[in-house]
């Protein structure tokens, strides 16, 4: 993540480049093996963090070292942190065994972190989002959600949840939605694109060009109800504009690491509404959130993405957007099939638990 206003690099970047700032992350070679263990200065070294020690146990989160050390710590009866050795993982005490058990001991550890000033910068006051996110078993299955569920009988993908602001420091996939919203024929050079700008008091990436619309999904909340939320917040539009003319057209996912070295891989849902060129329609600022929307030509698009001066997820999510509509194609960009298929990563999961 981003705290400081964007600032236009000097040589224009290619989409490659711009897909690269986002899905920025690969797991070591070594990872997995015993040597990772034993350099805890070693910010590229991530330990897998489980439901519990059993072999079958799905990985949920890839943890830092130095969070690791911190959670050898706490009281005995929450977690298990084994001796370094191959196949190493972080799990919860076996005693923790339901979503609800989860969340309280990630709810009562995360809040005294930031109470005490551990890591600041990603969950100090200033950073405390006090939204929840829910981690599941299988990240690429369904959203579904127990948060009173005091048992694990039937293995539902929904495993607890967890502080919007510490999921980058436990390494779990969280999820988003995003919109383009243009005007005119979303193939044709003509098409124009509205293009937010994120408000200076926005406590990541302030000032950035943005998504027209773009969010987090909150625990409980479905995709599309996320989408919907957002743009009335966001953009002031009414909920029958958005369920009546948005169109659901796939997702992105990355692998990235913010800046101060934490693990944030990440879906993105991906939607478009098209408005008719001769429609009249201003996305309006609501919720302090947005500075301002502008309508931009293609060109002009193009332009300030290659100025670097979009959120990276954003980028990539404008990027797919050419793709699909042939704005982008394998005859006039050399890195076609490099973009694409990082556009659709999947984090290299397999790996999270592997044993070497």
């Amino acid at each position: 993540m981003s705290n400081d206003p964007p600032s236009p690099v000097s040589s224009p970047l290619s989409y490659l480049e711009l897909v690269k700032i986002c899905d920025n992350f690969r797991l070591p070679p070594n990872h997995g093996s015993t040597d990772v263990f034993q350099k805890p200065s070693d910010t590229d070294s991530f330990v897998p963090w489980t439901l519990s020690q059993s072999p079958r146990s799905p990985a949920v989160g890839l943890l830092r070292l130095d969070v690791v050390d911190l959670l050898r710590k706490e009281k005995p009866g929450t977690w298990v942190i084994p001796e370094p050795q191959a196949g190493h993982r972080v799990s919860f005490d076996a005693s923790v065994n339901t979503p609800r058990k989860r969340t309280a001991v990630l709810k009562e550890l995360c809040e005294r972190w930031r109470d005490t000033g551990v890591f600041p910068a990603s969950i100090g006051p200033r950073k405390w989002r006090n939204e929840m996110y829910p981690v599941y078993r299988n990240p690429f299955g369904a959203h579904e959600y127990y948060p009173e569920n005091d048992s694990d009988e039937g293995l539902g993908n929904y495993a607890f949840e967890m502080e919007r602001a510490a999921c980058a420091l436990f390494g779990v996939v969280t999820y988003g939605i995003h919109m383009t919203i243009y005007q005119g024929i979303a193939s044709s050079p003509q098409v124009k694109i509205w293009v937010p700008t994120r408000a200076k008091t926005k406590q990541t990436w302030p000032s950035w060009l943005d998504n027209s619309v773009a969010g987090g999904i909150p625990s409980g909340m479905p995709v599309f109800e996320s989408l919907v939320k957002e743009c009335e917040e966001e953009a002031s539009m009414e909920a029958d504009i958005v369920r009546n003319h948005t169109k659901p057209v796939g997702t992105i996912s990355y692998f990235f690491r913010n800046r101060m070295h934490f693990l944030q891989p990440e879906v993105e849902y991906a939607y478009d509404l098209g408005v008719p060129h001769d429609t009249p329609f201003q996305p309006r600022p609501s919720d302090g959130e947005v500075e301002s929307f502008d309508l931009l030509s293609l060109d002009e698009v193009k332009s300030k993405l290659r100025q670097g001066i979009f959120k990276p997820n954003c980028a990539a999510v404008l990027i797919d957007f050419f793709v699909r509509h042939g704005h982008l194609t394998p005859d006039d960009e050399p890195d076609y099939m490099e973009i694409v298929t990082r556009l659709h990563g999947r984090f290299e999961y397999e790996r999270w638990c592997q044993q070497v």
